[in-house]
């Protein structure tokens, strides 16, 4: 669904046509060949294009997508339409993230986010548009995201930033046919890195701050449970009359600034159709480093009720 993919993006796109149509791949090469000046770090790429020491290549990647998505649309009508919706969308990760990169530099603070957010929307509208067809009827799609992401973001001080995410745009479009579902969590740990780029690393999470719904549902007398926000539900007027501040944790993580860097002021149950708290989070671990098969782990049954 993300945008950070630039480089292997473009080598993506010009593999798979190699294999379908030697021509157009040689046309995406020579069009991709613009970002090369550059080198590996897009951070580089943006910084020249701002400052105007290079020409950047925005038209350049515009032209590659819309010749591909022209011929995605009768490609997805063969047997090999995977490999079609494959190609089309590392194209657009490469137009998407040639934008966002330029978007930094700006002073507009709220532009990097919605292009990245718009650009997550995009691939699920794309996906669903995709397995409909390919089903025959409405197909169902699950989006694992921070929840920053993931719910609605006009419930929350997101919007006086002008600020949008997948959860309010995903809302907008289908209504009632979307659910949003929160996680919550007092302390524990996290899988997180302590910059943009460092490596992921297992780290403590503080104990929630006061005032905040993590701290609320603290005091509640189960350690994990689930609510629900359904219309006329009483959970709605026992939270939702005054904002309080949320926790969102995402790639990463930076306890010494986390009132800034993580809590905003919400309307919970504005903000999702449900939550699931966990009072101690545990740190996901990949399935790589695992010794035991995971799915033997699982127990029989949750240990909350929905």
């Amino acid at each position: 669904m993300d945008l950070y993919s630039l480089h292997s993006s473009i080598s993506a796109v010009i593999e798979s046509l190699e294999k379908i149509d030697s021509e157009a791949a040689q046309r995406a090469r020579e069009r991709y060949h613009c970002f090369e000046a550059f080198g590996e770090n897009p951070e580089t790429y943006a910084y020249e294009t701002m400052l105007g020491i290079r020409s950047s290549c925005e038209q350049e990647v515009l032209e590659q997508f819309l010749e591909l998505q022209s011929q995605v649309i009768e490609g997805m009508k063969t047997k090999n339409s995977a490999e079609f919706l494959y190609i089309l969308q590392n194209a657009r990760v490469v137009k998407n993230a040639e934008e966002y990169y330029r978007s930094l530099f700006l002073n507009r603070k709220n532009s990097s986010w919605n292009l990245r957010d718009g650009h997550m929307t995009e691939t699920v509208e794309l996906l669903s548009t995709y397995y409909d067809q390919l089903l025959g009827r409405p197909s169902k799609i699950i989006i694992w995201a921070h929840n920053s992401h993931i719910g609605d973001a006009r419930a929350t001080e997101m919007k006086e930033r002008g600020e949008y995410n997948i959860g309010q745009l995903i809302r907008e479009k289908y209504g009632s046919q979307v659910f949003l579902l929160g996680f919550t969590t007092y302390n524990g740990t996290v899988t997180a890195a302590s910059n943009w780029g460092d490596a992921a690393e297992e780290k403590y999470v503080n104990s929630a701050l006061p005032d905040s719904f993590e701290a609320m549902f603290h005091q509640a007398p189960y350690k994990q449970f689930f609510l629900s926000f359904a219309p006329h539900n009483k959970n709605i007027n026992l939270l939702g009359k005054e904002p309080l501040l949320h926790r969102a944790i995402g790639v990463v993580y930076k306890p010494e600034t986390e009132r800034y860097s993580h809590y905003f002021y919400t309307h919970i149950t504005q903000q999702y159709d449900a939550i699931i708290h966990l009072d101690r989070t545990t740190a996901l671990v990949p399935l790589e480093k695992t010794q035991k098969n995971p799915i033997e782990e699982l127990p029989e049954t949750f240990p909350f009720g929905i």
